[in-house]
């Protein structure tokens, strides 16, 4: 039996992402673990969370995680979600805190002075319900997953890569912004597919038959 880990750092409510990952992989062996030598065993690895990027990256190292995460983030099939994604960028401006930088870019703040919809009306930050995710590369976890599908989001901040060869899929509120990147075995959103209904179980059964 296949084991998928998704690594428990203390932030967020990890269950739920268990809980949707097997529903669609019954036949997996699924770990919530603080464990670096279970994430290291792992097959895939999943690496969500919730809440502050510093409180996070500081949770990471407190358990001794990051050098697990990195390795886990060279060679296996490797989902980011929210946090998840925050954290693989060099830089935030959530606490001015390094991030773990696998990829090169810079976690934003929505421009309050933007934050403005079609009708005129001001949008309100933390950016937080359903929106449309446009996809800007073909991937293998857009699979069965209609263009311009809505999503769940829960965030003040997004990223902002700097090579946009890596941007999967965007998001508009106020402002387009990155909703989903991919490169190689990674791929990381900052929407929250175990919340997303048919479309995100449906990117998460697209995970765990991907052979990146």
């Amino acid at each position: 039996m296949s084991k998928l880990a998704i690594i428990d750092y203390g932030m967020g409510n990890l269950r739920s992402v268990a809980k949707a990952i097997e529903h669609v992989a019954a036949d997996v062996q699924v770990l919530v673990t603080a464990d670096p030598a279970e994430v290291l065993a792992a097959d895939r690895v999943v690496f969500p969370g919730q809440g502050a990027m510093p409180d996070c990256m500081r949770e990471l190292d407190a358990r001794g995680l990051r050098p697990a995460v990195l390795e886990a983030a060279r060679n296996k099939p490797f989902l980011g979600i929210c946090i998840g994604q925050q954290m693989l960028f060099e830089h935030s401006q959530e606490g001015d805190v390094p991030g773990l930088c696998v990829f090169k870019g810079e976690v934003r703040r929505f421009p309050a002075d933007k934050m403005v919809g079609a009708d005129g009306a001001r949008l309100k930050v933390p950016h937080m319900g359903w929106n449309e995710v446009w996809q800007k590369q073909a991937h293998p976890l857009w699979v069965g997953i209609p263009d311009g599908a809505r999503f769940y989001y829960v965030h003040s901040y997004y990223v902002d890569p700097a090579d946009p060869a890596i941007v999967a899929a965007t998001t508009d509120y106020g402002i387009p912004f990155t909703g989903a990147v991919a490169q190689a075995n990674i791929f990381a959103v900052q929407f929250h597919p175990e919340k997303s209904a048919a479309a995100g179980l449906q990117l998460l059964s697209n995970f765990m038959s991907w052979k990146p």
